[in-house]
């Protein structure tokens, strides 16, 4: 990114991410009412950008929460009865608590943080039981690891009433970073959120809904009120939302979609692997090894075992004084991971910047043992 004023701390952790001058100036407009005709205009103008970045011909509902929010409208909606939800780290697992706690029967397959959940195992797992959902976390940010999405889907398919399973898909830090296909590869809920390869500021999420997923809600009572898909639908006919919406953060959306668009989803898509592989070569060439299972690893947020027990919060003072910052491990993983994130508005020489600053870390007498 272009240079920066000493008191920008440059963001490299797995989100907030790094937020584009031109998209934090769109906020700043004058505000009007939501139920004003500019509002519904804007509503109407980033809908269809939000369904080309969604690579989607279906709905993309707007919601002014974060991706949490969406695991708890995906449930809500779309689980009947019993869902199995595919855990291999904390947030996925965060999901199936959210799940339980709204009511719903929830399975759990488990894989270790980091190994990739494959399309077998998950058709054995819904083979087992009365599923009517499945839940999983494309990219699962504590452990960096990027699961088959397409693979599984195809195996959900497949199966023996199949088409009656919905299938709901966290793809926060992947949605616009890595390509993802919802109509075809027949995903009924995608969700994210803005602050992650979006890059946006916080309290912005999004998903996309199928045609079997709105059924789905139709069956299902006590959807509450806020995240209740139909409703959403409804509001968003009209060029609305059912609540107050974050208006500021929709001006700073419609820039933002712009520059996505005008960079193209190839280009973008191809941005973010080159730097997944420049940190992945970098981490190698000094002995470190990725949480992710080989094959596997995220293409926006990479997790590296902390093989030389480095104080993290000692590694992350010292950044400051370069104004920069990356990601402790999460979960069960903090402290003996760390993470970088790479995604949204972030290139290979800013990348670089990082990887520099700690090669000079590491060079530091003593940095090895956690100085």
């Amino acid at each position: 990114m272009a240079d920066r004023p000493a008191e920008h701390l440059k963001l490299y952790i797995p989100g907030p991410v790094e937020v584009h001058p031109d998209v934090l100036d769109a906020q700043a407009r004058w505000m009007y009412g939501h139920r004003m005709p500019e509002c519904a205009d804007l509503v109407e103008r980033v809908e269809p950008k939000l369904q080309a970045v969604f690579q989607t011909e279906r709905p993309v509902l707007i919601s002014a929460s974060s991706g949490t929010g969406l695991w708890e409208g995906a449930s809500r909606n779309c689980v009947r009865s019993r869902v199995l939800h595919c855990v291999n780290g904390a947030f996925s697992e965060r999901w199936a608590e959210v799940s339980a706690l709204n009511g719903k029967q929830v399975e759990v397959l488990s894989a270790e943080p980091g190994r990739a959940i494959k399309a077998d195992a998950v058709a054995a797992a819904l083979a087992g039981g009365s599923f009517d959902a499945l839940a999983i976390v494309h990219n699962e940010t504590s452990a960096g690891v990027l699961n088959p999405l397409a693979e599984i889907a195809r195996g959900v398919r497949a199966l023996p009433g199949g088409d009656e399973i919905v299938i709901l898909v966290d793809a926060v830090s992947g949605v616009s970073g890595v390509d993802i296909l919802p109509d075809a590869w027949d995903l009924d809920v995608v969700l994210t959120s803005s602050q992650k390869a979006f890059a946006l500021p916080p309290g912005l999420s999004f998903c996309s809904v199928s045609e079997r997923a709105v059924a789905r809600a139709k069956t299902v009572p006590d959807r509450g009120y806020y995240f209740d898909f139909l409703t959403l639908l409804a509001s968003l006919e009209k060029h609305q939302t059912p609540a107050t919406p974050a208006i500021s953060l929709l001006w700073a959306l419609d820039v933002q979609l712009d520059r996505i668009l005008a960079e193209g989803l190839s280009n973008r898509f191809a941005r973010h692997m080159r730097m997944r592989d420049r940190t992945i070569e970098w981490a190698r060439d000094r002995d470190f090894t990725l949480r992710a299972e080989p094959g596997y690893e995220s293409p926006t947020v990479s997790c590296i075992d902390n093989t030389y027990g480095w104080d993290i919060g000692a590694l992350n003072r010292f950044l400051r004084t370069r104004n920069m910052i990356l990601g402790n491990g999460y979960g069960t993983l903090k402290n003996i991971t760390w993470r970088i994130g790479h995604m949204g508005e972030l290139d290979v020489p800013d990348i670089d910047e990082l990887l520099g600053a700690l090669d000079d870390y590491l060079a530091q007498d003593g940095a090895r043992a956690g100085a």
